[in-house]
């Protein structure tokens, strides 16, 4: 009498695992395409939401830079207040909060303005993680969709056997696993350059403010040091 062959707990634990994820495999890539159109659309979203904000908050930098300059060195606080106050954007608006507290001293505005400066660029890169997100995995779900369409395919074709029609099957499911990959970069390519303008923007605006931030740190400190002079000269 034979002795049978008696599966041990792991041995059955490893086969039934393998059965699960090869009937996970054999179902195809097509959920991955509702998955990359979904994300598709969420990136246009993104995309559209940003520039509406970006183009909202946009500050004519250079010749508001040149006004509100004039205007300190004349002295005219309030003016550069009410230019500040007149024109939108980020960098006007930090500006104007440096501005309504430049009586309370050097040290309060660098604060006031540092204090801006973070609030302004969280609101420039909101959403953007979305972006960069798509742009870096949208690939690997297009290429994970292709897999499983090809590991389908071949399934099919050791069901049909070596056949005709067999090797039609296959080609057909290559041919249509090959579908997510090439939406994985549709997707991934348009959020890519997206990040890549929409971070540019905010380094511009982290630059702009940056120049106002010393072009206002600069006249606080001429006004703290004028006082002294006029002491010494007199006293001379």
């Amino acid at each position: 009498m034979e002795p049978t062959a008696i599966a041990t707990p792991a041995l059955a634990g490893s086969s039934t695992i393998a059965q699960a994820l090869k009937g996970f495999t054999l179902i195809g890539g097509d959920w991955v395409l509702w998955i990359l159109i979904f994300s598709s659309i969420l990136s246009v979203t993104v995309m559209i939401e940003r520039l509406i904000y970006f183009w909202r908050n946009r500050t004519p930098v250079e010749r508001f830079i040149e006004a509100f300059t004039e205007r300190l060195g004349r002295d005219d606080v309030s003016g550069a207040a009410a230019l500040a106050d007149m024109t939108k954007g980020a960098e006007a608006r930090i500006a104007q909060v440096a501005l309504s507290r430049f009586s309370d001293g050097e040290q309060v505005v660098e604060e006031m303005m540092a204090s801006r400066k973070v609030a302004e660029r969280l609101r420039f890169e909101k959403y953007l993680m979305i972006l960069g997100t798509m742009g870096n995995n949208a690939p690997f779900l297009g290429l994970f969709g292709t897999v499983l369409g090809i590991i389908k395919a071949f399934h099919d074709l050791s069901v049909a056997g070596a056949s005709a029609a067999g090797a039609t099957t296959v080609m057909s499911g290559i041919s249509e696993a090959l579908v997510a990959t090439a939406m994985g970069l549709l997707v991934a390519i348009p959020a890519v350059i997206a990040y890549n303008y929409f971070t540019k923007k905010v380094k511009e605006f982290a630059m702009n403010a940056e120049t106002i931030e010393r072009i206002i740190l600069a006249h606080l400190k001429a006004e703290t040091k004028a006082p002294k002079v006029r002491v010494l000269r007199e006293n001379a």
